[in-house]
């Protein structure tokens, strides 16, 4: 593959932009190397500035679940630019995104619009506590909740640690209030309830976990989860910014059946564009301002081109409910890798739900961050640059979710598995 011109231009980018990448998940630190320089993208697929065609597993970390360039959306996005792209006052777009959020997530009786999943989870955690009145909150360990100080912390050994923080910058005090357990470990959480339980303000989790890449919750964990917050008087958050709409219509939480308080949303509401969420019981949103004291705001929440791209995504996905053919197209792409890793003798694992994938060289099933901190990260960088050189572009790093959209056609993922094939075999 060509890449002449993505290096001249990544060493451009590194002398006016830190690391050359405007987030660190694009700048390959986990497979060695340069990124690409993406020019666009159409259906399943990408092209970089040097003219090659990617067929495409990453969607822009997930948003494109129709795919790029889908023509609802892009109907969408140029109607809508011609009335103009913000405007500070309401827009009737606005009611109509939340509305299909309301009547879709089993949680949200109502919602208010931000620009990240950052500040959607921020703001949940600010809401949360404001409302219940307590401090602490619970996380669990390979959970991202975006760049938010109090929960961008590590996991101690213990089984109700209290968290560190993992960055510079963010001062002891603001994780002070962290508790930080494994996930799936319905005892850590028994006994951080046992010891904290009227002062634990909310516990936040992915219910499908997608940043230590794709852990599948155990039943009883989610379970134990909403009794233990029902019991103790505490909110339960799901952070479904890569679940929500991908894994089902409704979420994670449609899927397995446990309903939390609240969620944040991000990603596929947005179709591609910056847009995140939270949402849950009236009487919680209804502590944030104006209508209660909890004050939270965002001069471009709700912006009109956002908007218009998330109500067509979501149209989009009601209308033409993909979700069992997206299914039944991962899984065949699971078990393919899985057997193309097996002839190979890799020792390997694969998790997949709905849309969502990843192939672990792990030989143990991985259901936390302790068991993911041991995978082959030498072996995957490897294989990612294998696949590039098929022409496939998967996420950077073990430790992300692969996603499959729409525009992937049953020939694509075959293709996919053969170069898999090719290249796993070269790994041991």
């Amino acid at each position: 593959m060509k890449q002449t011109q993505s290096h001249q231009e990544f060493e451009r980018a590194c002398r006016v932009i830190p690391g050359g990448v405007n987030s660190p998940a694009r700048a390959f630190g986990g497979v060695g190397g340069e990124p690409l320089l993406i020019e666009g993208g159409e259906g399943a697929h990408l092209f970089d500035i040097d003219g090659n065609k990617l067929l495409d597993y990453v969607g822009s970390w997930g948003p494109h679940i129709l795919g790029h360039r889908h023509p609802a959306v892009v109907e969408a996005i140029e109607s809508s630019l011609w009335r103009g792209t913000s405007f500070g006052a309401p827009t009737v777009q606005e009611t109509e995104l939340a509305e299909l959020v309301v009547e879709a997530v089993p949680s949200i009786e109502k919602v208010r619009m931000v620009n990240s999943g950052t500040e959607a989870t921020m703001s949940a955690i600010r809401l949360a506590r404001g409302f219940s009145g307590r401090d602490k909150i619970v996380k669990f360990a390979g959970c991202y909740h975006g760049h938010v100080d109090s929960l961008l912390v590590q996991a101690g050994s213990a089984a109700t640690t209290l968290g560190t923080p993992s960055s510079p910058g963010i001062p002891q005090g603001c994780t002070a209030d962290t508790l930080v357990m494994e996930y799936n470990d319905t005892g850590q959480l028994a006994d951080a309830f046992a010891a904290h339980g009227d002062a634990i303000s909310c516990v936040i989790l992915e219910p499908v976990a997608g940043n230590m890449g794709v852990v599948i919750p155990e039943m009883e964990f989610l379970q134990t989860a909403r009794e233990l917050c029902d019991r103790h008087g505490a909110l339960l958050i799901f952070d479904e910014v890569m679940t929500g709409f991908r894994v089902a219509y409704g979420g994670a939480q449609e899927r397995f059946g446990v309903t939390p308080d609240m969620t944040t949303l991000g990603k596929i509401i947005g179709g591609g564009m910056p847009v995140g969420a939270y949402g849950g019981r009236a009487d919680v949103m209804d502590a944030i301002s104006p209508v209660g004291p909890v004050y939270q705001a965002g001069t471009l929440s709700g912006n009109p081109l956002a908007m218009a791209c998330g109500i067509a995504t979501l149209k989009t996905l009601k209308e033409t409910d993909p979700y069992a053919e997206l299914e039944r197209k991962t899984e065949r792409l699971a078990a393919g890798l899985s057997e193309a890793a097996t002839a190979a003798d890799v020792p390997h694992t694969v998790a997949q739900i709905g849309s969502m994938f990843t192939l672990f060289f792990n030989p143990e099933p991985v259901t936390n961050y302790t068991v993911s901190s041991r995978n082959n990260t030498d072996r995957f960088a490897r294989y990612f640059w294998g696949m590039v050189e098929q022409q496939i572009y998967l996420p950077c790093s073990q430790f992300e979710a692969n996603f499959v959209s729409v525009r992937h056609t049953d020939d694509d993922i075959e293709a996919t598995i053969a170069a898999a094939r090719d290249v796993i075999v070269t790994l041991l």
